[in-house]
């Protein structure tokens, strides 16, 4: 039997292991090349291929053509961090990394996300980082640098030095392999190995690092000058794995206070211990290559609120994005290969415009807005993913109370219709792809075009899911509801420190009253479809309202099933139904035709109408299913507790019907009742 440790090593892939430690001599990376050109690419052609790799869907929304990457989507595995509803400014930054990718001038600049606190602006800067990183694990993001080795007895490494014992000195900068070319050969050197091709352009950019290119000038010497013995016998070629933990290809800097920046933190510093060693501070074997600009190249370097670094910081950010150079202290300007990605809030961009002193970063500054959603269906799934229906914490999430949450939150962020006698929920409703009678796309597309900051006020979905997480711990019922959360977000509302004003504060407590007449809305119209839900009686009903208005539009008449005589079409069935809808008398033709050219399309295709085939007319037929049914329970028994038999198994049987239909559990389904039994025991329920 095997023991546990063996057990564990079983699970080890070692053929990919040896894959991802590869090692082989310079003849043998100008193999690899020759087979796979795209090992050379620079940092922003394997980013954007990184994102191209995992596909893409085209789609059309409100007749423009839009693209959704599924890097960025949740389907990815691994507890990976998703971006919701934000296509648009994620197209765009992609198009910037196309552009980039082919050298059309964005690989010059600094990318910018740009926009109000919790919009993703850090998310999408980790799934890049996160995303390069794994992608330099795969056979096509594979990617190479080289060691120094076999250095014993030239006296460029100390005999006490790690690098010593080690037997290597790896390139501080993990280069590209094919800079030790010389740059005069290059061109002559692919054009004679046969690595210029139409299918794949190689380029070689840049010089060594300075502590490289002091061991190549030293080696080159040391052989007269012998370039083919110094690399044969002292370069040895690597797989290259980006790693943020280990400080490889992938950087994060973020700004501390005035007092305590320090430029070296992103050029790197001298070792003052290794001084004692090689003799002089400008010796680049003294100097440690651990700036984020160092440890950053072939990779991505991440800037968290980059507008907040010190103006000393700035100057090496301009020659980064603009030359692709930064200048360690006492060496030459230093060749990179890194995409530089910033983020920063709405505030600290209001500084930097008002600032005539950054007008140099302004102009080598690619902005990417990255608004808050406005789709409502895209923020619930911001919420679901923490507080997805079902138990959070012990507690049942009743249906609606993420939306309900992400309803409020959505009409923070939207500015009122100018037009189009439309409400501020009607709008909403219309940007997630409803459809509202009277509004068409091009309705939609009016609207976005009118506002000029929608996207980029209003509140964060951090603050919402604070509210959610609140609400949980605040109540002790074994179900979470939508009205326990707008009660939290409303007692949050008093003391949060982002709003603005008393104005804007009071515009957020009116909206939640908004959201709450809107919620009351759907759970009545949920215990109405669930008392109404006989499904033979429904469909009876609908089958004698198609009969009747069949008979009205083509001018027969309807034979009475009991009598047998031929009468004119029920008159008082169809109304009662389309009223309830609220289709007028004056329209009522019109809608009577539209039922009828709706069920001849519906047999062109072969299929068949049922009655919850047309959404519309399903609703008319359920409330008037409702009324007629309502009577037979005493909805201030359920109040009151007080009921009888016969009214109990009604209850339960609305009740089933609920938790098997809308999802709800056994508490959640009785709360819901006894509130929306309260309001029809007024004589509240809408008609």
């Amino acid at each position: 039997m095997s023991s546990m440790i063996d057990q564990i090593a079983e699970l080890q892939n070692y053929q990919q292991y040896r894959d991802l430690h590869w090692e082989g001599s310079f003849e043998d990376y100008l193999e690899i090349v020759r087979e796979r050109p795209q090992v050379t690419r620079n940092a922003f052609q394997r980013l954007y291929d990184m994102v191209i790799s995992r596909g893409f869907d085209e789609y059309i929304d409100n007749k423009k053509k839009l693209v959704s990457y599924h890097f960025f989507r949740d389907d990815q595995g691994g507890g990976r961090d998703a971006v919701f509803g934000l296509d648009i400014p994620l197209q765009r930054l992609v198009t910037v990394l196309r552009a980039a990718a082919e050298g059309y001038g964005p690989q010059n600049r600094v990318l910018l996300l740009h926009g109000p606190v919790g919009s993703s602006k850090s998310t999408i800067a980790r799934l890049l980082k996160k995303g390069i990183e794994e992608y330099s694990r795969t056979s096509e993001g594979a990617l190479y640098t080289y060691d120094w080795v076999a250095l014993e007895g030239t006296g460029l490494i100390p005999e006490d030095s790690d690098e010593y014992k080690r037997g290597r000195y790896p390139s501080p900068m993990n280069e590209e392999p094919l800079k030790l070319i010389p740059e005069e050969w290059r061109e002559a050197a692919l054009t004679k190995l046969g690595l210029v091709n139409d299918r794949y352009k190689i380029k070689i950019e840049g010089d060594l690092n300075p502590a490289c290119r002091f061991m190549f000038q030293k080696l080159l010497d040391r052989y007269e000058g012998h370039w083919d013995l110094v690399i044969s016998r002292h370069i040895r070629v690597r797989r290259l794995l980006l790693s943020e933990k280990d400080r490889v290809g992938i950087g994060t800097f973020q700004p501390k206070d005035e007092k305590n920046q320090d430029s070296t933190e992103l050029t790197g510093d001298i070792n003052y211990r290794k001084i004692a060693v090689y003799g002089s501070d400008s010796d680049p074997r003294a100097f440690n290559f651990d700036g984020e600009f160092n440890v950053a190249n072939r990779g991505i370097v991440e800037f968290v609120e980059v507008l907040k670094l010190d103006v000393a910081f700035l100057y090496d950010l301009l020659g980064a994005s603009q030359e692709h150079k930064i200048k360690p202290k006492k060496f030459a300007q230093t060749d990179i290969d890194e995409v530089i990605l910033g983020h920063t809030n709405e505030a600290e961009y209001r500084k930097l415009l008002a600032n005539e002193f950054m007008e140099a970063l302004r102009d080598r500054t690619i902005k990417i807005d990255v608004p808050y959603i406005t789709r409502l269906s895209e923020e619930i799934k911001i919420y679901a993913k923490s507080f997805g229906q079902g138990r959070v914490r012990g507690k049942f999430v009743a249906p609606h109370t993420l939306e309900v949450a992400a309803m409020w939150s959505i009409l923070t962020r939207l500015e009122d219709p100018k037009k189009h006698n439309l409400s501020l929920l009607q709008k909403m409703k219309l940007y997630d792809g409803k459809l509202i009678p009277g509004f068409t796309q091009d309705t939609v597309k009016e609207l976005r075009k009118d506002t000029k900051r929608e996207g980029m006020d209003g509140i964060s979905p951090r603050f919402v899911q604070d509210m959610i997480s609140n609400a949980l711990v605040r109540y002790e019922e074994p179900s979470l509801n939508a009205f326990m959360v707008l009660n939290e977000i409303e007692r949050g509302l008093k003391t949060h420190s982002l709003i603005s004003g008393e104005e804007q504060r009071k515009r957020y407590m009116d909206l939640i009253s908004v959201v709450r007449r809107e919620y009351e809305e759907i759970i009545k119209n949920e215990v109405q479809r669930a008392i109404s839900a006989d499904e033979s009686e429904i469909a009876k009903l609908a089958a004698n309202y198609v009969d009747n208005v069949r008979a009205f539009t083509l001018r027969e008449k309807v034979k009475n099933k009991f009598t047998g005589r031929d009468e004119e079409p029920d008159e008082r069935l169809m109304r009662s139904i389309e009223e309830r809808i609220e289709i007028p008398e004056s329209r009522k033709d019109d809608f009577r035709r539209e039922i009828m050219n709706f069920i001849g399309g519906l047999a062109l295709e072969g299929k068949k109408f049922l009655w919850n085939t047309n959404d519309r007319l399903r609703r008319g037929l359920e409330l008037k299913l409702f009324e007629d049914k309502k009577d037979t329970i005493k909805f201030t028994t359920v109040v009151s507790n007080v009921m009888d038999r016969e009214t109990q198994e009604k209850i339960d049987a609305v009740k089933t019907r609920m938790i098997r239909d809308f999802g709800y559990d056994e508490t959640s389904a009785q709360n819901v009742l006894e509130y929306v039994s309260s309001i029809f025991a007024r004589g509240d329920a809408k008609n």
